[in-house]
């Protein structure tokens, strides 16, 4: 037989629901609180970490890059060469990437770099073609793309000395936007536009939340705005692709809170420590 709790007279006063609240002891406190959540990669900051993670703080690469790179070969510990799985170490000291030393991280520096069309985005290129490190100027430290532009695609492209940084602002779960402008041919309303609201699957591939407008037609030849925040390999080009549409200019004006404006094509410039500060915070 079930007893039921007959119902309490009068509502508790505050300091009633405090001492009721209050833990009983540290099993208690443990019950009561929230679960934390954790990050994917829970690493302690102060203790032994990957070789990738503290090579990708140092400027080298991306965590993905590093263990490419450890794939390789390329990657050695006091001589000898590093292979997988890698051993945990507490500093950078005899880690060595080609044969030269890694250097200590600096402070994490951001740059807005105006991307010419007819320019990979890459270290190099098996082809012989034209690389963003042809076009940067001289003097600037090692820098990492954040995210890639195609060969084709002029604008806006973050640089990074931080390779944990540069992963964060690339990943789709950290929902930074990009906005991209693209000169079209072809037939398409503003309502077409507005249903790719509710994503698009292209080829078994599914693209997320594009917000999309038509700023201004000429005869069949029309700009469009896209912004959205996955930013697949050629997403906005196959998209409006399969709308019927081709695309003959394609122009990224904004990532995150970084702009295009005021940049002439093929400059670089700092983002100044507030703002990246301000944007950090703000990302989480």
């Amino acid at each position: 037989m079930t007893t039921r709790r007959p119902p309490r007279s009068a509502p508790r006063s505050g300091a009633d629901r405090s001492a009721a609240a209050a833990p009983r002891g540290r099993r208690a406190a443990r019950a009561d609180a929230p679960p934390r959540k954790l990050p994917a990669e829970a690493e302690r900051e102060d203790g032994p970490q990957r070789i990738a993670k503290l090579l990708a703080r140092a400027g080298v690469g991306s965590r993905r890059d590093v263990e490419r790179m450890i794939e390789e070969g390329r990657i050695a510990l006091n001589g000898a060469v590093i292979a997988q799985p890698a051993p945990l170490l507490t500093s950078l000291d005899g880690l060595t990437v080609d044969g030269n030393p890694v250097a200590k991280p600096v402070s994490t520096r951001l740059y807005r770099f105006h991307k010419p069309a007819d320019c990979l985005t890459a270290a190099r290129d098996p082809r012989g073609r034209k690389t963003i490190y042809d076009v940067l100027p001289k003097g600037l430290p090692r820098l990492m793309p954040v995210g890639r532009l195609d060969y084709n695609t002029e604008g806006l492209l973050l640089l990074t000395n931080d390779g944990a940084f540069k992963r964060q602002l690339e990943l789709p779960a950290s929902g930074v936007e990009r906005t991209y402008r693209a000169r079209a041919f072809g037939d398409i309303s503003q309502a077409q536009l507005e249903e790719l609201v509710m994503g698009i699957e292209i080829d078994g591939i599914r693209y997320g939340k594009i917000d999309a407008n038509l700023e201004r037609r000429t005869g069949r030849n029309q700009w469009i705005e896209m912004t959205l925040t996955e930013g697949k390999n050629r997403e906005v080009r196959r998209v409006l692709e399969h709308l019927g549409l081709q695309v003959s200019r394609l122009i990224r004006t904004r990532y995150g809170e970084f702009t295009l404006a005021g940049l002439d094509m093929g400059a670089v410039e700092v983002v100044p420590r507030d703002e990246l500060f301000k944007f950090r915070r703000h990302l989480g």
